[in-house]
């Protein structure tokens, strides 16, 4: 370190004027030697005289002129911390370990503290820490409340050779550094902020999930106060709320709210969901509600737009829920009612023609399900490539991964005369046979990220989607069409019911039908889980059509190895709470795929009396994959989705990465408590 202090710039420079003087004055006595001897000599005395003055006044008057700056520059220091001390910004100056040297007045009051030199600014202010002090001179800026405040705080780092005079004294290479600390009281701003946000307006569509039903199972004179009960509830809620709400149609409403309530109707859960179901006046069935809400900032426009698409997301989730959607982030509130099967096909007729009139219109056919496909999706892809065919169109089903489950009906394909031997296709040869004039219909799955080829779905300009599942927040927007109904107990079946309104006189092989009945099979768990009447109108048709329950059945008998896993995994059975099994499935089993016994296992542990859910881990392909299963006591979808999965209310699944399994167990379990909780369960 440098502690001598020195001249530097102008005032060195002025200072030395005198001595290049003198420099030019023995050049000139030299010169005068060589014109006149006299004129030298004199010349030369005043040059020497002029020398010794310089000299003796630069060294005299340097030292005086040094006191003098010294002096000014405190005089000038005093001043700039007068200043400081009563600025209306709160001031502070630390060192570099983050101890506070110095505060004005106004920091000072923010504070009131009579001592605070040498503590921690982090004593007064505990979000600010060592990983928030600044690490270059560019400033640091966080947002911190004390007292009842809100403030800005800024930190910026400050060198020490650089509050010095610079353009008069230097001070040396010394490194070390000061932070100043400056706080901006944004209380009001804030609070304006937080009005305006509140004031902003949220926009929301009611749909009745079962008007008609409901209002079938009431005699007809009861039907009007029906409709009057449910009117006032749903009109009482919102108003209570200082909201606004107009009925579009019988089973309709909009709704119009500040965002400020929006809060209270997340924190009370949407309390009109249950309400609604409890109104009785002798109706059979309970009206169940699907609301969407969106809100943004930007335009009322753009936040009825989010509350269509919630309301959409409500519906194929399988209704008797909420959304809330903005721009960053979709909430769900409630669904924990059974769907409701809708007894009309009007729906499945008219996609059925859809789905014909699109196809019509082009040359070649892509059907795939998701990735390691099961016996739903394949018996669906088979379906859909009877439709095409009937059309006499080109037909490829995509299907990389031929899992144990789907290796028995499959193989039935293989050398079979009665099919193309480029019937199925792997992504690979997908990819280079599709084109402009081709059409992908996706089975069995709405999420883009797990289909067999996503690629397809970025190459293809019309893509149709058939699916049983609940929606998500990522789904395949780009469908020209899609019909997804969570009601529905399988692909298959609703893959069944297309091809009743496809074409007259459809003729289905024994073959195809037996894939797509094997499907509906395995989704159903032999038709014990998630069946109704349209279900099984859907397994007569196919039984019409040659579908052969023992042929089936005998194809899907389980190997020994398969046996065995399903024991270990039951043996590793935990009870959690007393009602929720979770065990641990093998992860290499020989002959069959890992998720495929979890799956199994998990719909055997619902065997067992007293057991309300069912979750068996295994780890395959350096994931985590989580098989969840229910009855009808607790909804297994709405806990798989806080883990990133989905499924059903009754089967439901997730895949977790960079994970072991015993951090998936506790993860589950935190879940259910946290569920419990809050009566999500």
């Amino acid at each position: 370190m440098k502690n001598k202090i020195k001249m530097r710039g102008q005032l060195k420079t002025y200072l030395q004027w005198t001595l290049f003087m003198s420099v030019l004055f023995v050049a000139m006595s030299l010169w005068l030697f060589i014109v006149d001897i006299k004129a030298a000599w004199i010349a030369s005395s005043f040059t020497v005289f002029y020398i010794i003055m310089a000299v003796v006044l630069f060294f005299r008057s340097k030292q005086r002129l040094l006191s003098e700056l010294v002096t000014f520059a405190a005089e000038y220091g005093q001043v700039q911390k007068h200043l400081l001390h009563q600025m209306s910004v709160p001031y502070a100056l630390l060192d570099d370990q983050g101890k506070i040297i110095w505060v004005n007045e106004q920091f000072g009051n923010i504070l009131q503290k009579d001592k605070v030199y040498g503590k921690s600014i982090t004593s007064f202010f505990p979000s600010i820490n060592r990983n928030q002090m600044p690490d270059t001179e560019d400033a640091v800026r966080t947002d911190i409340s004390y007292g009842e405040r809100d403030y800005q705080i800024e930190l910026k780092k400050v060198m020490l050779k650089d509050i010095s005079i610079e353009q008069m004294l230097d001070v040396g290479e010394y490194d070390g550094f000061l932070v100043a600390v400056y706080l901006f009281d944004v209380t009001e701003l804030n609070l304006y902020r937080q009005r305006n946000k509140d004031q902003q307006m949220v926009t929301g569509l009611i749909y009745m999930d079962n008007y008609e039903e409901a209002l079938e199972s009431v005699e007809d004179v009861r039907k009007s106060l029906l409709r009057a009960l449910i009117d006032r509830k749903v009109s009482q809620y919102i108003t209570d709320f200082e909201g606004l709400v107009q009925k579009l149609e019988k089973d309709k409403y909009f709704i119009v709210l500040q965002h400020k309530y929006l809060e209270k109707m997340q924190e009370d859960k949407f309390s009109i969901l249950e309400e609604v179901k409890k109104i009785n006046i002798g109706n059979e069935m309970p009206v169940t509600l699907s609301i969407g809400l969106g809100f943004e900032k930007s335009g009322y426009v753009r936040s009825y737009n989010y509350a269509r698409n919630a309301i959409d997301l409500a519906l194929g989730r399988g209704g008797d829920q909420t959304v809330v959607k903005t721009k960053d982030k979709v909430r769900y509130y409630g669904g924990k009612a059974k769907q409701v099967e809708k007894s009309t096909r009007v729906k499945a007729r008219v996609k059925a023609q859809a789905l014909r009139e699109i196809m019509e219109t082009k040359d070649k056919i892509f059907v795939m399900g998701h990735a390691m496909a099961d016996n739903d999706s394949f018996g669906a892809a088979v379906g859909i490539f009877r439709a095409a065919t009937e059309l006499n169109k080109k037909t490829y089903i995509v299907i990389n991964e031929i899992t144990s489950s789907v290796k028995p009906m499959i193989e039935c394909f293989y050398d079979n005369k009665e099919y193309p031997d480029d019937m199925f296709l792997k992504s690979e040869q997908a990819v280079e046979r599709v084109d402009a004039n081709s059409v992908v219909v996706v089975v069995d799955v709405n999420k883009p990220s797990i289909v067999e080829c996503p690629e397809l779905l970025r190459m293809a300009k019309t893509i149709v989607v058939l699916d049983h599942h609940r929606r998500g927040e990522e789904v395949i927007n780009n469908a020209v069409l899609s019909y997804v109904e969570a009601y529905a107990s399988s692909s298959c079946e609703m893959v069944a019911e297309i091809l009743q309104y496809f074409a007259e006189g459809i003729k289905i092989r024994p073959l195809e039908a037996d894939c797509m009945y094997a499907g509906m099979l395995v989704d159903t768990n032999n038709f014990m889980n998630k069946t109704g009447v349209r279900t099984f109108e859907a397994a007569a048709f196919l039984r019409r059509c040659g579908a052969d329950v023992s042929r089936v059945r005998k194809r899907f008998r389980e190997d020994m190895n398969t046996y065995k896993a399903k024991a270990r995994a039951i043996s590793t059975m935990e009870l959690f709470k007393g009602s929720y099994a979770l065990a641990v499935s093998p992860g290499s089993i020989e002959g069959n795929s890992p998720t495929i016994v979890a799956a199994q296992t998990a719909n055997d542990l619902l065997d067992i009396f007293g057991i309300k859910a069912s979750f068996v881990f295994t780890e395959y392909q350096s994931k985590i994959y989580i098989s969840a299963r229910a009855i009808d006591e607790v909804n297994v979808q709405i806990i798989m989705e806080r883990l990133g999965g989905g499924g059903h209310q009754n089967v439901a699944g997730a895949q977790l990465e960079n994970t072991s399994i015993d951090e998936a167990v506790d993860m589950v379990k935190r879940i259910l408590d946290k569920m419990e909780q809050e009566g999500d369960i």
